[in-house]
């Protein structure tokens, strides 16, 4: 039976027994939590985040990205349930110990916001180049630097590997060195962190904290690129058997953008991308395993003394967003005991982010990167939430099969994401409607098998596990929701009701199937096309 309501009308109709906002502000039963590689609702139903970064990095702006709450409406009217939303050490933090309230206070409306709207919130701790001196992130107090140089590159990532300044700074961060109130770099971090997350201890808006936005090693990377360029060296003598250009010409060759492309098309396949990838695996890992699972094992302390119900994001290193695979391991309890509530935030994108090459990626290197961060979370037994990825810009038709070709990846390994990152009128980019927003089950009641949407037909396939435990319906995010009709959903086996949850002012909303009370595997499926449908968009 198949029944369609407005959101209002809804409300008095429920037939669920507790259908309450999963977002509000509960008891410690309502805080997400995880179970082997799933996130967990108060429910007992498994959760697939799909979301945006929600980012300001301007000193102009406080901070904070100027909206108001409609924005949040609109997110959820394109599926959103999850929002990463950065927060900048510089704006939290501007003098040693002193924390800046009315920074907090925006930062808890955009959070009252994005609850109001039923939408999860993790805080991400940004940086990009370390500071807000280069780049954003931490406050100058605290960017030791020792008068280093800074340069810069064709693109803006490039200075990691070329400016001493960002350099040096990584460094006394990892060193803990003291600042002119004689507490460490590092123990000013994970007191931070504290703060932040006593504010936010009881807030079951907020799922969690990711620690450090693509932490790099400092000077130690210095090594990276020697040994990536000698891998590409010898991988080329010996599939070409001609001599392979000086180490002077590859390093000038990525210096400069357009010869750099021409050095990735041949590495473009999964076999000789994981050969040069692979020749940076044991300083990337020395780092992880020491400085940054040192660094993460401190502000995971000081959060556990305020806060043991929210979960830990760890993102590997500034490395590994490329492929190359990571070390990292869940950090522990007071007790020494593995903390149940860690996460792997992983970051994903091909070499070309950042260029005017972004449509154009390998998408053998895109399936070697996201193949290795799923290799990751099995090892680790956690969840993953792809907490980066795409980087678009743009309205180039490339884009959007490009954009297209990672989700489906996602659904493949069954992976929570957060795109980066939200910017004005992105709906006008042909690839957002076309790829980032589509139907994609929310809340299982059961276990998830697998799903898949197929952009080009329109078919949206989900299979899960039931439960004689499921008392609450599944619920798939369809946007054009209008455009379905109860003869095109196919589920098996049927049950009692399926519901039309239309959101307000919107052509989006919800599926929600009651559960059959029974052990057994359903099958869900429909048609509906991607598209520029403005009936589903709030204006």
């Amino acid at each position: 039976m198949v029944i369609k309501y407005s959101l209002a009308l809804l409300i008095v109709l429920l037939f669920f027994s507790c259908n309450k906002n999963e977002n509000s502000n509960h008891s410690e039963k309502d805080f997400v939590k995880i179970e082997g590689q799933k996130f967990i609702d108060s429910n007992g139903r498994e959760i697939i985040f799909s979301g945006t970064n929600y980012i300001s990095k301007d000193p102009e702006e406080n901070y904070m990205p100027q909206h108001n709450e409609e924005i949040f409406e609109q997110f959820k009217t394109w599926g959103f349930n999850c929002i990463r939303l950065g927060i900048i050490w510089d704006g939290l933090e501007p003098e040693p110990g002193v924390y800046n309230e009315d920074y907090l206070k925006e930062i808890d409306k955009r959070i009252q916001w994005a609850a109001n709207n039923g939408i999860y919130v993790f805080l991400d701790m940004h940086q990009d180049l370390y500071s807000s001196k280069y780049s954003d992130g931490a406050p100058d107090w605290v960017t030791l630097d020792e008068g280093q140089p800074h340069y810069t590159g064709s693109v803006w990532s490039d200075s990691y590997l070329i400016s001493p300044a960002v350099q040096t700074a990584f460094d006394n961060f990892w060193e803990n060195t003291p600042v002119s109130d004689g507490v460490g770099v590092q123990d000013h971090y994970a007191n931070l962190w504290k703060h932040v997350a006593k504010r936010y201890a009881n807030n079951t808006t907020v799922i969690g904290y990711d620690i450090m936005n693509e932490p790099f090693m400092g000077t130690s990377a210095n090594q990276i690129m020697p040994l990536m360029l000698g891998a590409y060296a010898k991988l080329f003598a010996e599939e070409t058997g001609q001599i392979p250009p000086s180490a002077e010409k590859l390093s000038a060759m990525w210096g400069e953008e357009e010869s750099r492309m021409e050095a990735l098309d041949f590495i473009s396949t999964k076999e000789r991308f994981s050969k040069v990838v692979d020749a940076v695996y044991d300083v990337n890992a020395a780092f992880e395993k020491n400085e940054l699972q040192n660094m993460y094992q401190k502000v995971a302390n000081a959060i556990r003394e305020v806060d043991t119900s929210h979960i830990l994001f760890l993102n590997h290193s500034y490395f590994a967003n490329t492929g190359v695979s990571s070390a990292i391991e869940p950090t522990k309890l007071p007790d020494g005991n593995r903390d149940p509530l860690v996460a792997y935030a992983a970051h994903g994108y091909d070499l070309v982010v950042d260029t005017k090459n972004v449509d154009s990626p390998s998408y053998e290197r895109v399936e070697f990167i996201f193949d290795r961060i799923n290799k990751t979370g099995k090892r680790l037994n956690i969840p993953v939430l792809v907490g980066e990825w795409g980087a678009f810009h743009g309205k180039s038709p490339k884009l959007i099969e490009t954009a297209q070709h990672v989700v489906n990846l996602f659904e493949g390994h069954n992976f929570s994401n957060t795109y980066w990152c939200y910017y004005n009128n992105i709906e006008n980019d042909p690839y957002f409607l076309l790829a980032v927003v589509r139907p994609f089950p929310m809340l299982i009641s059961g276990d998830l098998v697998t799903y898949n949407y197929n952009f080009e037909t329109g078919d949206f396939y989900c299979v899960w596990n039931e439960s004689t435990e499921s008392s609450e319906p599944t619920v798939i995010y369809v946007p054009n929701l209008q455009n379905l009709t109860e003869y095109e959903v196919d589920i098996s086996p049927v049950g009692e009701q399926i519901v039309f949850e239309y959101f307000d002012k919107s052509n989006a909303g919800k599926l929600l199937i009651a559960p059959t009370g029974k052990s057994e595997k359903r099958t869900l499926k429909f048609k509906i096309l991607p598209g520029h449908d403005d009936d589903f968009m709030i204006k």
